[in-house]
């Protein structure tokens, strides 16, 4: 199977790195925090009506219905950029109703959906909720970005494509970590040398590199079998990854990477949050153990 990707491939990639570092970068994102922190935090519409004209969520769907007409290999190229750039929003559940539920695929409407966890993540933003959301009562998330409400009783059903779409987020999260890393002990100095000079930071990066370049195959991989299984087990590397990154990522800058300016832990926060909403470990396991 050849990993290497297409010339539109890249470029849609490119593109929307671009498009994120334009519309959301780190004052957006810092914006976003503290309107969080201070009680507020509200959805930016304009933010994602802009993906929706960019085509966003109405990626997969075919052209003669007004979409892009691309598949799921693409899907997590671009799902991967929106993981590195923290976007807020209910991402995969928007992308997942473009077609049967109108304004999704424009970014008019912003749509939900019950978790197989009972968890619904931004609930009070979104016009559409998919699967029973009654009773539903706010919980404390430790992702200032993802605010949750809980649902009585066992949840929705799962989706594998928001599994493995959550995924590629958390490939996304995996590799800002390794490339904040790096930098950072590129110009951080100590003992009259930079930190990256010292075997163990050189470990940490390493091994951050390795574990982001293994969640990345597997779940390209996945987006071209979508196989059930696969994507248990790309789910499983993703969240090992986007969540060990995160906390070597806190290593590598010390004290510094502990404070709230700091924007390691707010990735460190959405991998926890990323992994326990769709397809948690244990039953990703328990899948694969069972195909074995």
């Amino acid at each position: 199977m050849d990993f290497r990707l297409s010339r539109d491939q890249e470029d849609l990639r490119r593109g929307v790195r671009e498009l994120l570092a334009g519309r959301f970068g780190r004052e957006a994102l810092r914006a976003a925090v503290d309107g969080a922190a201070d009680g507020g935090g509200a959805l930016d519409r304009g933010l994602w009506k802009e993906l929706g004209e960019a085509g966003f969520f109405a990626l997969r769907l075919p052209e003669e219905r007004g979409g892009v007409g691309l598949g799921l290999p693409e899907a997590v190229l671009v799902f991967e950029e929106a993981g590195r750039a923290l976007v807020p929003g209910p991402l995969v559940a928007t992308h997942l109703a473009a077609g049967p539920v109108p304004g999704a695929a424009e970014g008019r409407a912003v749509v939900t959906g019950v978790s197989s966890e009972g968890l619904v993540p931004w609930l009070d933003a979104a016009d559409v909720v998919l699967g029973p959301a009654g009773d539903a009562v706010p919980v404390r998330s430790v992702d200032p970005l993802t605010p949750l409400h809980r649902v009585p009783g066992t949840g929705g059903a799962e989706v594998r494509e928001a599994a493995l779409l959550t995924a590629a987020e958390q490939v996304g999260t995996a590799a800002w970590c390794t490339d904040a890393a790096v930098e950072h002990a590129r110009r951080r100095e100590q003992f009259g040398q930079p930190i990256g000079e010292f075997q163990a930071v050189k470990h940490l990066c390493a091994g951050m590199l390795v574990r982001t370049e293994l969640a990345r195959a597997a779940v390209w991989a996945a987006a071209v079998t979508a196989d059930p299984v696969e994507i248990a087990g790309a789910k499983l590397l993703a969240d090992e990854a986007a969540v060990a990154n995160a906390r070597d990522c806190l290593q590598v800058h010390g004290g510094m990477g502990f404070t709230w300016e700091a924007d390691v832990h707010l990735h460190l926060k959405r991998a926890w949050v990323r992994a326990a909403l769709v397809l948690p470990g244990a039953r990703a396991a328990e899948e694969v153990a069972a195909a074995l």
